[in-house]
Protein backbone atom coordinates (compact mmCIF):
# COMPACT_ATOMS: atom_id res chain seq x y z
CA UNK A 1 0.00 0.00 0.00
CA UNK A 2 1.43 3.44 -1.42
CA UNK A 3 0.50 6.73 -1.07
CA UNK A 4 0.99 9.00 -4.14
CA UNK A 5 -0.21 12.58 -5.44
CA UNK A 6 -2.03 14.04 -8.20
CA UNK A 7 -2.07 17.60 -9.00
CA UNK A 8 -4.82 20.12 -9.42
CA UNK A 9 -5.60 23.67 -10.49
CA UNK A 10 -2.32 25.88 -9.26
CA UNK A 11 -1.54 24.37 -6.14
CA UNK A 12 -3.80 21.22 -5.19
CA UNK A 13 -2.70 17.69 -4.35
CA UNK A 14 -5.49 15.08 -4.81
CA UNK A 15 -3.77 12.11 -2.57
CA UNK A 16 -3.97 8.56 -4.01
CA UNK A 17 -4.31 5.61 -1.67
CA UNK A 18 -3.38 2.64 -3.88
CA UNK A 19 -3.09 -1.32 -2.71
CA UNK A 20 -2.78 -3.51 -5.39
CA UNK A 21 -4.83 -2.51 -8.01
CA UNK A 22 -7.52 -0.22 -5.84
CA UNK A 23 -7.29 3.35 -4.80
CA UNK A 24 -8.84 6.10 -2.83
CA UNK A 25 -8.42 9.69 -3.36
CA UNK A 26 -8.69 12.32 -0.61
CA UNK A 27 -9.88 15.61 -1.89
CA UNK A 28 -10.59 15.26 -5.63
CA UNK A 29 -11.72 19.18 -6.48
CA UNK A 30 -11.03 18.06 -10.45
CA UNK A 31 -12.11 14.83 -11.61
CA UNK A 32 -9.77 14.60 -14.83
CA UNK A 33 -6.80 13.92 -13.32
CA UNK A 34 -8.15 10.85 -11.67
CA UNK A 35 -9.95 9.61 -14.75
CA UNK A 36 -6.32 9.94 -16.54
CA UNK A 37 -4.75 8.00 -13.76
CA UNK A 38 -7.38 5.41 -14.11
CA UNK A 39 -6.76 5.63 -17.81
CA UNK A 40 -3.07 5.00 -17.44
CA UNK A 41 -2.99 2.55 -14.35
CA UNK A 42 -6.01 0.70 -14.94
CA UNK A 43 -6.40 0.43 -11.45
CA UNK A 44 -10.29 0.67 -10.12
CA UNK A 45 -11.35 4.11 -7.85
CA UNK A 46 -13.12 2.46 -4.40
CA UNK A 47 -13.24 4.88 -2.10
CA UNK A 48 -13.42 8.60 -1.89
CA UNK A 49 -12.43 10.74 1.54
CA UNK A 50 -13.41 14.35 1.35
CA UNK A 51 -11.86 16.50 3.73
CA UNK A 52 -14.25 19.74 3.90
CA UNK A 53 -16.70 21.46 1.38
CA UNK A 54 -14.77 24.19 -0.86
CA UNK A 55 -15.13 23.17 -4.65
CA UNK A 56 -11.30 23.08 -5.34
CA UNK A 57 -11.78 19.46 -3.16
CA UNK A 58 -15.30 18.68 -4.13
CA UNK A 59 -15.68 19.26 -7.49
CA UNK A 60 -14.87 16.08 -9.00
CA UNK A 61 -17.32 13.61 -6.74
CA UNK A 62 -20.62 14.18 -9.24
CA UNK A 63 -17.89 12.93 -12.37
CA UNK A 64 -16.47 10.03 -10.44
CA UNK A 65 -19.34 8.69 -8.45
CA UNK A 66 -21.58 8.27 -12.26
CA UNK A 67 -18.84 6.59 -13.27
CA UNK A 68 -17.12 4.36 -10.61
CA UNK A 69 -18.91 2.60 -8.00
CA UNK A 70 -17.24 4.07 -5.18
CA UNK A 71 -18.17 5.38 -1.24
CA UNK A 72 -17.24 8.89 -0.22
CA UNK A 73 -17.02 9.64 2.89
CA UNK A 74 -16.73 13.31 4.02
CA UNK A 75 -18.74 15.71 6.62
CA UNK A 76 -21.96 15.00 8.02
CA UNK A 77 -24.83 17.50 7.30
CA UNK A 78 -26.05 16.90 3.92
CA UNK A 79 -24.33 19.97 2.49
CA UNK A 80 -21.92 17.65 0.61
CA UNK A 81 -23.61 16.33 -2.84
CA UNK A 82 -22.33 12.62 -3.26
CA UNK A 83 -21.33 11.77 0.34
CA UNK A 84 -22.26 8.40 1.18
CA UNK A 85 -20.41 8.01 4.81
CA UNK A 86 -20.84 11.27 6.70
CA UNK A 87 -18.78 11.04 9.61
CA UNK A 88 -17.89 13.07 12.60
CA UNK A 89 -15.26 13.63 15.70
CA UNK A 90 -13.87 10.53 17.03
CA UNK A 91 -15.11 8.24 14.38
CA UNK A 92 -13.32 5.33 12.75
CA UNK A 93 -13.88 3.39 9.67
CA UNK A 94 -11.96 1.34 6.98
CA UNK A 95 -11.02 2.03 3.51
CA UNK A 96 -9.94 -0.93 0.67
CA UNK A 97 -8.10 -3.32 2.60
CA UNK A 98 -8.79 -2.78 6.33
CA UNK A 99 -6.79 0.74 6.52
CA UNK A 100 -8.15 2.05 9.41
CA UNK A 101 -8.90 6.10 9.58
CA UNK A 102 -10.11 7.75 12.93
CA UNK A 103 -11.83 11.20 12.16
CA UNK A 104 -10.59 14.45 14.03
CA UNK A 105 -12.74 17.25 13.92
CA UNK A 106 -10.28 20.15 12.77
CA UNK A 107 -12.55 23.25 12.77
CA UNK A 108 -10.63 26.61 11.70
CA UNK A 109 -10.57 26.99 7.77
CA UNK A 110 -14.10 25.82 7.58
CA UNK A 111 -16.58 24.74 10.26
CA UNK A 112 -16.94 21.52 8.66
CA UNK A 113 -12.96 20.44 8.16
CA UNK A 114 -12.29 16.53 8.82
CA UNK A 115 -8.92 15.68 9.27
CA UNK A 116 -8.39 11.91 8.67
CA UNK A 117 -5.44 9.76 10.69
CA UNK A 118 -3.89 6.35 10.02
CA UNK A 119 -1.91 3.65 12.06
CA UNK A 120 -2.43 1.03 9.73
CA UNK A 121 0.99 1.72 7.58
CA UNK A 122 4.27 1.25 8.79
CA UNK A 123 4.47 5.05 9.39
CA UNK A 124 1.11 7.03 10.96
CA UNK A 125 -0.28 9.58 8.56
CA UNK A 126 -2.39 12.22 8.59
CA UNK A 127 -5.01 13.95 5.97
CA UNK A 128 -5.07 17.21 7.17
CA UNK A 129 -6.85 18.91 4.35
CA UNK A 130 -6.93 22.84 4.68
CA UNK A 131 -6.11 22.96 8.34
CA UNK A 132 -2.53 22.08 8.44
CA UNK A 133 -0.27 23.03 6.20
CA UNK A 134 3.58 22.54 6.12
CA UNK A 135 4.79 25.60 8.11
CA UNK A 136 1.46 26.73 8.42
CA UNK A 137 -2.43 26.88 8.68
CA UNK A 138 -5.58 27.47 6.59
CA UNK A 139 -7.18 31.02 6.35
CA UNK A 140 -9.93 31.44 9.07
CA UNK A 141 -13.11 31.39 6.72
CA UNK A 142 -15.51 30.24 8.89
CA UNK A 143 -14.14 29.49 12.20
CA UNK A 144 -12.25 31.60 15.06
CA UNK A 145 -9.00 31.34 16.31
CA UNK A 146 -9.98 29.61 19.23
CA UNK A 147 -11.52 26.89 17.26
CA UNK A 148 -8.25 26.71 14.89
CA UNK A 149 -5.54 26.63 18.44
CA UNK A 150 -8.15 23.51 19.28
CA UNK A 151 -7.23 22.29 15.87
CA UNK A 152 -3.50 22.76 16.66
CA UNK A 153 -3.45 21.13 19.64
CA UNK A 154 -5.17 18.08 18.09
CA UNK A 155 -2.29 17.57 16.17
CA UNK A 156 0.53 18.16 18.77
CA UNK A 157 -1.04 15.25 20.36
CA UNK A 158 0.31 13.11 17.38
CA UNK A 159 3.25 11.20 17.37
CA UNK A 160 5.40 12.76 16.13
CA UNK A 161 6.43 10.54 13.34
CA UNK A 162 2.93 11.22 11.76
CA UNK A 163 3.67 11.92 7.61
CA UNK A 164 1.20 15.22 7.30
CA UNK A 165 -0.24 15.15 3.79
CA UNK A 166 -1.69 18.84 2.96
CA UNK A 167 -4.21 19.94 0.45
CA UNK A 168 -1.90 22.66 -1.47
CA UNK A 169 1.75 23.08 -2.16
CA UNK A 170 2.04 26.56 0.39
CA UNK A 171 5.43 25.25 1.65
CA UNK A 172 7.81 28.07 0.71
CA UNK A 173 5.31 31.05 1.43
CA UNK A 174 4.69 29.77 4.67
CA UNK A 175 8.27 29.51 5.76
CA UNK A 176 8.75 32.88 3.95
CA UNK A 177 6.49 33.77 6.92
CA UNK A 178 7.45 31.66 9.29
CA UNK A 179 11.29 32.94 9.21
CA UNK A 180 9.61 36.86 9.60
CA UNK A 181 7.98 35.28 12.49
CA UNK A 182 10.91 33.52 14.13
CA UNK A 183 13.98 34.75 12.20
CA UNK A 184 16.88 32.96 14.90
CA UNK A 185 14.94 29.30 14.00
CA UNK A 186 17.42 27.58 12.41
CA UNK A 187 14.79 24.76 11.91
CA UNK A 188 12.99 26.91 9.98
CA UNK A 189 16.01 28.39 7.88
CA UNK A 190 16.82 24.89 7.29
CA UNK A 191 13.69 23.51 6.19
CA UNK A 192 13.67 26.75 3.52
CA UNK A 193 16.65 25.35 1.77
CA UNK A 194 15.43 21.98 1.66
CA UNK A 195 12.37 22.85 0.08
CA UNK A 196 13.36 25.74 -2.14
CA UNK A 197 15.73 22.93 -3.61
CA UNK A 198 12.37 20.14 -4.33
CA UNK A 199 10.67 23.36 -6.02
CA UNK A 200 13.43 24.17 -8.10
CA UNK A 201 13.09 20.39 -9.06
CA UNK A 202 8.90 20.61 -9.56
CA UNK A 203 9.02 18.14 -6.68
CA UNK A 204 6.36 18.56 -3.78
CA UNK A 205 7.51 19.49 -0.59
CA UNK A 206 5.17 17.21 0.84
CA UNK A 207 4.43 14.69 3.02
CA UNK A 208 5.70 16.79 5.76
CA UNK A 209 6.52 15.21 9.10
CA UNK A 210 4.83 15.77 12.59
CA UNK A 211 8.15 16.44 14.57
CA UNK A 212 9.47 18.79 11.73
CA UNK A 213 6.05 21.04 12.23
CA UNK A 214 6.54 21.09 16.15
CA UNK A 215 9.91 23.07 15.24
CA UNK A 216 8.90 25.21 12.53
CA UNK A 217 5.39 26.21 12.11
CA UNK A 218 4.27 29.30 13.87
CA UNK A 219 0.79 28.26 14.12
CA UNK A 220 1.87 24.96 16.47
CA UNK A 221 3.99 27.03 18.33
CA UNK A 222 1.74 29.66 20.24
CA UNK A 223 2.68 29.11 23.37
CA UNK A 224 6.83 29.63 22.14
CA UNK A 225 8.24 32.86 23.57
CA UNK A 226 9.59 33.89 20.38
CA UNK A 227 6.49 33.05 18.66
CA UNK A 228 4.26 35.03 21.25
CA UNK A 229 7.06 38.14 21.25
CA UNK A 230 7.04 37.96 17.87
CA UNK A 231 2.60 38.02 17.76
CA UNK A 232 2.69 40.93 20.46
CA UNK A 233 5.27 42.97 18.46
CA UNK A 234 3.05 42.89 15.39
CA UNK A 235 -0.09 43.83 17.14
CA UNK A 236 1.01 46.23 19.11
CA UNK A 237 0.08 44.64 22.52
CA UNK A 238 0.10 42.64 25.19
CA UNK A 239 -1.28 38.84 24.16
CA UNK A 240 -2.49 36.88 26.99
CA UNK A 241 -3.84 33.19 25.56
CA UNK A 242 -2.31 31.17 22.65
CA UNK A 243 -5.98 31.77 21.00
CA UNK A 244 -4.91 35.60 20.92
CA UNK A 245 -1.39 35.05 19.53
CA UNK A 246 -2.63 32.61 16.68
CA UNK A 247 -5.02 35.06 15.64
CA UNK A 248 -2.64 37.84 15.52
CA UNK A 249 -0.15 35.59 13.35
CA UNK A 250 -3.19 34.98 11.42
CA UNK A 251 -3.77 38.11 10.33
CA UNK A 252 -0.03 39.06 9.56
CA UNK A 253 -0.12 36.23 7.61
CA UNK A 254 -2.77 37.06 5.81
CA UNK A 255 -1.27 40.46 5.04
CA UNK A 256 1.58 39.21 4.79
Amino acid sequence: MKVDYLKAFSDNYMWIIESKGNFAVVDPGDAKPVQDYIKETGHKLVDILITHHHWDHTGGIEELVSHHDCRVFGPSGGHISGITHPLNDHDAFSIMENLEFKVIYAPGHTNDQLSYYSESLDTPILFSGDTLFSGGCGRLFEGTPEDMLLSMDSYTNLPTETLVYCGHEYTQSNLNFAIAVEPNNEDIQRKVEEVDELRKQDKPSLPSVMETELKINPFLRCREESVIFAAESYSSRSLTEPSEVLGEIRNWKDNF
